[in-house]
């Protein structure tokens, strides 16, 4: 693992094929074309295969796994797409309920393998800093080594080094070459060459920052990736939804108690049926079809003056529609569904079994649906109280009553009624078209006798600060792209040896732009032009093959 010393002087790490700086081959390769990939130096993958840390670097640098895991990051988020997230479900029905109702068996299992909440996963986020640690090191395992060769090559490069290249050409039939190698820089500098000069030979070089659009590929990704995790805290990513019925005031979730929301009026408009623009499509819906809806909302803030004092600044009123949304300190409040005529309020008479209700014609009392009191008192003495009450109504897996959620749906109620001075009540099952004794001896019924409703807008909260860097990633891997994609590294080599004229060129990509930039310094200066040696190997390829097909009859 000691460095490789080349004649030249200059030290080479362990591995290295050609020479960093004069580009002698350090290892026998039988005349064959150099690898310029990486100008011939050994990268730390190739070379440190001992400890841990040397295995864990080898595998995260290796493009193979880099690819698996992408292949592993899309086929997750495709599951992902199969059916909505749970942040894209109806709000206020459970996830648990909503996908078997949809989609039956599927959405269930969907749901009990935790696909509903796939992007937050720990498996997928696993994937995604896989895939962030594997670009962070087969980017440094590349660049490296590259910046090094680059930033040391040297303008007189070794003669094995020339002969190595995809175009070359050495030649003794050039005359005055001095004078040549110096009009030619002259050419170069003007088609916007960097030139180097080094004891009469030259090097000349273009477009070298398109060598590192890959890895500024890379730094835009690892950006995006780290933008894309950090939509895991609340304090930077979070999206929720509240319900908020006309004329309740709400706390704006993920403020800390700060700013509150106030419903004070909600508006659905739908299309006109006798619209004659509109009456082919709204025959085919068979319903009414919801032109635009509205939350015009009041903004409260809680300063840190009038904590505890229940007094609250009036910040701003807006208009929320789907697209228009309400937005401050960094929240947006979008509209996204909405509920008409939810109940709201019951009115109940008390009244005796027997249809004997004298003295009770005033016992009427109402039940907030949302916040009930539990307990109703009359000025005769009478008293009810609530035993239970279950918002949406439904039976447990145990069979016991019970609820499926804190909205009024299905409401019911189990009541207890005290005659004056008596301390044991009778219980009453009470809802929608039900009024059950608990007890046949029960003496009273209570009865509905009104109700009320209200419509209820649900507004998205959501509040985004990694879209700046999420931004910030992709523009720098549109960067990157483009530099990568739209310019190429070219580079020319001529030197004087012993009365011989060498040229040499290489190209990371592009070579026929690289051979008309030769053959316009050949017009010009009379340099002959290389001789593409790849094209030469498949001649003599094609030449092989048509001796051995013809000395075969002969043989024969």
């Amino acid at each position: 693992m000691n460095k490789v010393k080349c004649e030249c002087g200059h030290l080479n790490p362990f591995g290295t094929y050609l020479c960093e700086s004069c580009g002698k081959p350090l290892k026998e390769d039988g005349n064959q074309l150099a690898n310029m990939r990486y100008e011939g130096v050994a990268r730390r993958s190739q070379t440190y295969r001992k400890s841990i840390v040397d295995k864990i670097w080898n595998f995260f640098s290796s493009v193979k796994v880099g690819v698996w895991i992408i292949v592993l990051t899309l086929i997750g988020s495709s599951i992902g797409t199969i059916f909505p997230q749970e942040m894209f479900i109806p709000p206020g029905r459970p996830a648990s309920v909503y996908y078997y109702e949809e989609y039956g068996t599927l959405g269930q299992l969907f749901y009990q393998l935790g696909f509903h909440n796939l992007y937050s996963s720990w498996w997928y986020m696993l994937l995604v800093a896989a895939l962030g640690v594997s670009l962070v090191i087969a980017s440094i395992d590349r660049f490296v080594p590259l910046y090094r060769a680059l930033k040391t090559q040297r303008v007189t490069r070794h003669p094995g080094f020339m002969k190595r290249q995809r175009l070359f050409k050495n030649t003794d039939q050039v005359s005055e070459p001095g004078v040549k190698i110096k009009k030619a820089s002259d050419i170069l500098k003007k088609r916007k060459y960097n030139v180097r000069e080094e004891n009469g030979n030259l090097l000349a070089e273009k477009g070298r920052f398109s060598r590192w659009g890959p890895y500024v590929n890379h730094i835009g990704l690892i950006i995006f990736l780290i933008g894309a995790m950090l939509r895991l805290f609340p304090q930077m990513y979070l999206e929720d939804h509240i319900w908020v019925r006309e004329g309740q005031e709400v706390e704006v979730r993920g403020t800390g108690g700060e700013y509150s929301v106030r419903n004070d009026n909600f508006l659905i408009e739908f299309y006109d049926q006798e619209d004659e623009r509109f009456r082919e499509g709204l025959e085919r819906s068979g319903s009414d079809v919801v032109k635009t809806y509205q939350t015009t909302a009041t903004l409260f803030r809680q300063s840190s003056e009038t904590i505890g004092a229940g007094e609250k600044e009036e910040v701003k009123q807006h208009q929320i529609r789907v697209n228009d949304p309400m937005t401050f300190e960094g929240f947006s409040l979008y509209q996204v569904d909405y509920k008409l005529n939810e109940l709201a309020e019951f009115t109940f008479a008390l009244e005796e079994i027997d249809g004997d209700s004298e003295g009770l014609e005033d016992v009427t009392f109402d039940v907030n649906l949302y916040d009930p009191e539990s307990s109703y008192e009359f000025d005769n003495g009478y008293r009810v109280e609530i035993y239970d009450y279950f918002p949406n109504f439904t039976f447990n897996d145990d069979g016991e009553p019970s609820t499926l959620n804190r909205i009024p749906d299905n409401p019911r109620f189990i009541f207890e009624v005290f005659e004056p001075g008596e301390e044991e009540g009778e219980l009453s099952f009470v809802g929608i078209q039900l009024n059950e004794a608990l007890d046949p001896d029960n003496e009273y019924r209570l009865r509905m006798v009104d109700f009320d409703t209200n419509n209820v807008s649900a507004l998205a909260v959501r509040r985004d600060r990694t879209l700046p860097i999420l931004i910030l990633g992709g523009v720098i891997f549109m960067i990157g792209l483009v530099q990568g994609s739209y310019w190429h590294h070219r580079r020319m080599w001529i030197q004087e040896r012993d009365g011989e004229l060498w040229i040499a060129g290489h190209a990371n990509k592009n070579w026929n732009a690289l051979k008309k930039d030769f053959e316009y310094l050949s017009e010009n200066t009379g340099i002959p032009v290389p001789d593409d040696q790849t094209d030469e190997k498949e001649e003599e390829a094609g030449t092989d093959e048509g001796v051995r097909e013809d000395d075969g009859p002969a043989k024969q």
